[in-house]
């Protein structure tokens, strides 16, 4: 295959940015030092990459797992730890410390606020200050 092209992978996903997604992710890994699946042929990684979708030597949903786990954060959880179960109770017990971060979120903010007006209050008579200290230095000479 002298070229490759977009066109000769684009069938293999729905959509380019989905091919370009994965055809990038595939690069970064060969770069990295995995394996191609076809003949480097003095190619580029990305080529190679795009050679590998044409090609099918690794199917697309192998290609797309591949780019979903790189970038998981979560770990998988096991479905006991899914298996919460939820009571009048526990809906209670949650529903109430969400209005006290209501509250708490609001009186930080008050006091933000008040913090803010005494500072700006403090510039202001410190100012006002300096500009009678400048006055009074005029009007002496």
């Amino acid at each position: 295959m002298a070229r490759i092209t977009v066109e000769d992978c684009i069938d293999k996903f729905e959509s380019r940015f989905e091919l370009v997604l994965v055809a990038s992710n595939r690069a970064r890994k060969l770069h990295s030092g995995e394996v191609p699946t076809v003949e480097k042929d003095n190619d580029k990684n990305t080529v190679i990459s795009l050679r590998e979708i044409a090609e099918e030597t690794i199917s697309a949903d192998e290609f797309k797992q591949s780019l979903i786990e790189e970038y998981q954060t979560a770990s998988p959880i096991d479905e006991e730890e899914l298996a919460l179960e939820f009571n009048e109770e526990n809906i209670d017990d949650e529903a109430a410390p969400a209005e006290t971060s209501e509250v708490s979120d609001e009186t930080f903010v008050n006091e933000a606020s008040e913090e803010l007006t005494e500072g700006i209050s403090e510039i202001n008579h410190d100012q006002i200050s300096e500009d009678n200290t400048e006055v009074e230095t005029v009007q002496n000479k």
